[in-house]
């Protein structure tokens, strides 16, 4: 509950904050494709980036 709470409150300072310096989703290496009518886009790099942060948390916590 404490992680799940951690991460509504990230989201919701990322959602009214969207000027901070930290820009995740617009990071060099989420693709974008752009087209007439649609874009896709694929966060590649948050994604592994936040994977990243949370494997390191999770191995911190479990080694106590």
């Amino acid at each position: 509950m404490i992680l799940g709470a951690a991460l509504f409150l990230t989201g919701l300072l990322l959602y009214v904050f969207p000027k901070l310096p930290i820009r995740l989703g617009r990071l060099p290496g989420d693709i974008v494709i752009r087209g007439k009518n649609s874009v896709f886009y694929f966060p590649l790099m948050t994604s592994l980036l936040l994977s990243l942060v949370f494997s390191i948390l999770l191995w911190l916590f479990r080694r106590r």
